[in-house]
């Protein structure tokens, strides 16, 4: 009889065991860690071995259209890294219907360039003065002045918006419910469909210590409440940080003022300058969060290593989200909303006047802070994720000279690669998730963050690719059967999206005020009539009226004697400039059509949800022909019995 032959095991599975093996305490009650600060030892890693079919296939920059080689990934690195790749691949696949709609809508703004009734109004308004928008203009400007921007802002701020925006909220919840399904047939491939996490961390703490006691679940109130209370104080702090931010551009509004060679350019170079400042906050404010997020993480005691991964994602991404958004929702949802009227101000120290929005309104600023932030967050963070870690090894390379030994050397060269921690991958999810968040929640005010998000994963994927096998040391693999919390980070994010874009298509654009008079004001509120279009009157209707006498301060505004009044945007009463009737009016069909959107969009949410199922029949069914299998043999292994 022939023996029978022995199954290889893995080098992803022997790695773990090594990897398991250094981290447990040894006879001593040392870890292999207390030898690394006693100086015994230096480091351990895991060497990169037979890696050249990997690079060939994968870590290279002309594979950038190819199709990831997945289950190789997954034999290298292990199925954690595995499904990381598989998911960053369908993600980049699903955004390009995003961005082809997306670009559609942004081109059929084109449409309008020149064609658009409100555009035409406000280019042909030479006899229109708008009233002095802050300290640093202090003279009158003739409306016809906004002409281009005007032009410009219909290019994202039209009739589509509001459909882009509920086909972004069907296209995030299609992309989450096909990945279930393809995660699903991944794992039932790799044969862990019904593996267990918990069970396996208990099984390798047995092995260790066969004394091992079961560490049972617990839960502290006052742990918990503490924890509660010390995140809401950093939430209030990174709140705080936001409001800086707003006093940054409002004295610098004030600083620019005096610089001639600004001249009417003075809000535009604001919100640049206050944009990029927002980026090195976030590049500050994020290392500060993951800090926090660990001293909490470890203050709340988590049982084993997956439910800590579990709570610090939680922890760091809710941080994070707060770093991230709170000044586009101050940019989207109050500025230029609380500043009062021409007359009368509101000034920060009863000094400085708040910022207004833009000259063509605040869905440009909404516009120009996205670009900003997206396109530096994606082009330089992309060039410092690869030419820090490209830099740093060639510097490694250089010193020392390497050993004639072919086995020797392929450990130097292990050795001088890049350094790798828990947080390598982490962080790469992290990454993504943020783009993921720029991607939905204000799409409506940029309906270009599909197209960028697809051109930054295209290099993504293969830097990420390279950086791994070419540039770092080997990951320790690590098993996994799906992407963990970071799906919950996802459904979330796609419930904040509706929301937004509701908010941002009922309170910053001008979709609802041009409805609103197309159907109760203009020309066409008793019936279509084709030779006029509906919006005619549209641009003197939404401006209201400023007697220049009631000017608290006129010394230094240029041409008061020549003009008796100006316009100014919002809607109220000439006179006593309290909110007039459309205003109340706007307000209701404001909450009204946020309700009704967010209602609509959540419904069709959960209908393709209901109608896309998280696993395929194929998936179900191989599942449960294997546990019929296993009954049988069960059955069939068992001696009959044959007591009635």
């Amino acid at each position: 009889m022939e023996p029978a032959t022995l199954t290889p095991i893995p080098a992803t599975t022997r790695i773990r065991i090594v990897n398991f093996i250094l981290k447990s305490k040894m006879a001593a009650g040392d870890t292999f860690e207390d030898l690394v600060k006693d100086g015994v030892f230096e480091t351990s890693f895991p060497l990169h071995k037979r890696e050249e079919d990997l690079i060939k296939k994968w870590a290279q920059w002309r594979n950038m259209f190819h199709k990831q080689p997945i289950d190789e990934i997954r034999d290298y690195f292990g199925e954690k890294v595995a499904l990381y790749f598989a998911w960053l691949g369908w993600y980049t696949y699903m955004l390009v219907p995003a961005a082809v709609v997306g670009v559609l809508i942004f081109l059929s703004g084109f449409a309008l360039f020149d064609t658009s009734q409100i555009s035409k109004e406000i280019c042909e308004a030479h006899d229109i003065f708008m009233c002095p928008r802050g300290d640093h203009s202090r003279k009158y400007h003739r409306l016809s002045d906004t002409c281009t921007f005007a032009k410009l802002t219909h290019l994202f701020d039209n009739d589509g918006t509001v459909l882009f925006a509920i086909f972004m909220a069907v296209w995030a919840t299609v992309f989450l419910e096909i990945w279930k399904r393809q995660r699903a047939r991944v794992v039932l491939h790799w044969d862990l469909y019904g593996w267990d996490e918990d069970q396996e961390e208990m099984a390798l703490q047995l092995i260790n210590c066969p004394d091992y006691t079961l560490q049972p679940y617990q839960h502290s109130y006052l742990r918990s409440t503490a924890i509660l209370v010390l995140s809401l104080l950093m939430i209030c702090f990174l709140i705080g940080m936001a409001h800086v931010l707003v006093v940054y551009r409002v004295l610098v509004t004030a600083l620019f003022s005096n610089l001639p060679i600004l001249g009417e350019q003075v809000t535009t170079a604001v919100v640049v300058t206050g944009a990029l400042v927002h980026y090195v906050t976030i590049l500050i404010m994020t290392k500060v969060n993951k800090w926090v997020a660990l001293k909490l993480c470890n203050f709340e005691k988590p049982r084993t290593f997956s439910e800590r991964e579990r709570k610090f994602t939680i922890k760091f991404f809710t941080l994070q989200f707060f770093v991230h958004f709170s000044s586009l929702i101050y940019i989207a949802f109050i500025l230029g909303r609380i500043n009062g009227h021409p007359g009368k101000s509101v000034r920060l120290a009863g000094l400085w006047k708040l910022e207004e929005c833009h000259l063509s309104g605040c869905m440009m600023d909404l516009f120009v802070q996205m670009a900003i932030i997206m396109g530096l967050k994606q082009t330089l963070s992309n060039c410092v994720e690869y030419l820090c870690p490209w830099l740093a090894h060639k510097c490694r390379l250089r010193q020392g000279r390497m050993s004639q030994d072919p086995e020797l050397k392929d450990w130097q060269r292990n050795y001088r690669l890049n350094s790798v921690n828990i947080f390598s991958l982490f962080d790469e999810f992290m990454e993504m998730m943020i783009q993921y968040g720029f991607t939905t929640i204000f799409v409506a005010a940029f309906p270009l963050a599909p197209l960028l998000s697809l051109l930054s994963n295209l290099v993504e994927i293969r830097l990420d690719a390279i950086k791994m096998v070419r540039l770092q040391k080997r990951l320790v693999p690590r098993k996994a059967k799906d992407i963990g919390t970071w799906l919950k980070v996802l459904e979330t994010i796609g419930v904040l999206a509706v929301i937004a874009n509701g908010m941002v298509i009922a309170f910053t654009s001008e979709f609802i005020p041009r409805m609103v008079y197309k159907y109760r004001y203009g020309p066409c509120r008793w019936g279509p009539r084709p030779e006029v279009d509906c919006l005619t009157g549209y641009v003197n209707h939404s401006l209201s009226l400023f007697y220049t006498k009631d000017f608290q301060d006129p010394d230094g505004i240029e041409d008061l004697e020549d003009v008796t009044e100006c316009r100014y945007r919002d809607y109220r009463n000439a006179g006593d400039y309290n909110f007039s009737e459309q205003f109340w009016v706007l307000l209701a069909i404001r909450l009204a059509f946020l309700i009704l959107f967010e209602h609509v969009a959540l419904c069709i949410k959960l209908i393709a949800a209901w109608l896309v199922p998280d696993v395929p029949q194929m998936v179900k069914n191989k599942v449960l022909d294997e546990k019929y299998q296993r009954l049988l043999e069960k059955l069939r292994s068992s001696p009959r019995s044959t007591d009635v």
